[in-house]
């Protein structure tokens, strides 16, 4: 480093570059030399003291400095309790994850409330009279539902009855047998054709003596001969005449009397269950569900007037794929939930499994590798009858968890 030349021709040498880095020494501070009069003042930079911002090392660190102050002790203790804090939340909602996961989720399905139904329709036709029950009625066994007119069918049950009547009358005249005054003209018809061969066969005597004596034709003999034969075949006609009269009818024309009348009568039932089918009553107690026909409108056999329910035969009804029926067998009972009640929870019984058509299959998404599954109905029964279900009502059941 260079020395300072001063005004007055005398040199200054700088401070050591170690001089600011040490403290300051302790006692009174010398006094600055003044300049002598005339003297030029000296320049800044070589009178400038070290910079003040150089903080001068501790000679010894002491307990207290090195111990942090109440504020921070605070705050660190605040950032371990936050970390901790964070630390169990993360560690829950893994547990609680994983838990969710290794569950097994459940089975949830939809069934829907049915009942036994009945279709009524008409075995004849003809044109509706009346229809004497409104729907959602409650109707009894042998309530008249429908009446039906058809005047040709009550035509012909006259007809047929009467038939029957001549066939009975015919059967009693065979039984009765042959009447007196039957027997008693075929007598008198023996009697006739005994006279008549008689006289034919002493015709015969004379006309074969004057023949032989050559005083009649031999045509003439030829026809005394032939009045003979036919007077003798009279008298065999008479007499077999009148033993059919005495013997009276024989036992096949009693069989065919008989099978005439079972016939007619046969006839007689046919008609007359029809003429009972003009009013159709209800097959069993139970409600009107649906009403298909208008009174005065002309019906056909086997077309359906009217539905019926039976709300004493109410099942649920489930649709299943068959992987799934391995965890439902008969007689398993299960709760399921129905909504239209109040999401009410009734305990069903596993009555029926069966499976559905083939049209009903779940079919496989893959080409190769995958089967089609079948889909089977179960049908479960109410525990404990439920007087407010209805079909068509939905119901839910979670089919693995709710399983007993």
């Amino acid at each position: 480093m260079n020395d300072t030349h001063l005004p007055d021709g005398s040199t200054a040498k700088p401070a050591p570059a170690d001089s600011a880095k040490m403290p300051a020494a302790s006692g009174p501070t010398p006094a600055a030399t003044v300049p002598a009069p005339g003297a030029a003042a000296p320049i800044p930079e070589a009178t400038t003291p070290a910079p003040a911002a150089v903080t001068p090392a501790p000679a010894a660190a002491t307990p207290a400095a090195i111990a942090p102050p109440p504020a921070s002790r605070a705050a660190r203790r605040s950032l371990t309790a936050s970390a901790v804090i964070v630390t169990v939340v993360i560690t829950a909602i893994v547990l609680l994850s994983a838990w969710y996961l290794l569950q097994p989720q459940p089975l949830l399905v939809q069934g829907e409330v049915d009942a036994t139904r009945i279709d009524i329709a008409a075995r004849v036709d003809g044109r509706i009279r009346e229809i004497p029950v409104k729907r959602g009625e409650d109707i009894p066994q042998g309530k008249l539902l429908v009446g039906i007119d058809n005047p040709e069918l009550l035509a012909r049950l006259r007809e047929a009855e009467l038939g029957k009547a001549v066939a009975v009358a015919e059967l009693a005249r065979i039984d009765a047998g042959t009447r007196a005054e039957i027997v008693a003209v075929r007598k008198a018809g023996i009697a006739s054709a005994t006279a008549a061969v008689t006289l034919a066969q002493q015709t015969y005597d004379r006309t074969k003596v004057l023949a032989e004596g050559g005083h009649a034709p031999i045509q003439r003999l030829d026809e005394a001969t032939a009045a003979l034969q036919v007077a003798q075949r009279t008298l065999d006609q008479a007499r077999l005449a009148y033993d059919e009269a005495v013997a009276g009818f024989t036992r096949e024309e009693r069989q065919i009397a008989n099978a005439n009348v079972v016939k007619a009568q046969a006839t007689v039932e046919t008609l007359k269950s029809l003429v009972d089918q003009l009013a159709v009553v209800a097959p069993a107690a139970s409600q009107v569900y649906q009403i298909n026909a208008e009174a005065g409108e002309v019906v056909l056999p086997g077309v359906p007037l009217l539905s019926l329910v039976d709300l004493g035969d109410v099942w649920l009804r489930f649709e299943l794929r068959e992987d799934l029926i391995k965890n439902v067998k008969i007689g398993d009972r299960f709760d399921v939930r129905i909504p239209a009640l109040g999401d009410r929870h009734i305990t069903v019984e596993v009555k029926l499994i069966a499976s559905r058509g083939e049209y009903a299959g779940w079919r496989a998404t893959r080409a190769t590798g995958d089967f089609d599954l079948r889909t089977f109905a179960v049908r479960a029964y109410p525990v404990e009858r439920i007087a407010e279900l209805r079909p068509g009502m939905s119901a839910y059941t979670n089919v693995q968890g709710a399983r007993r």
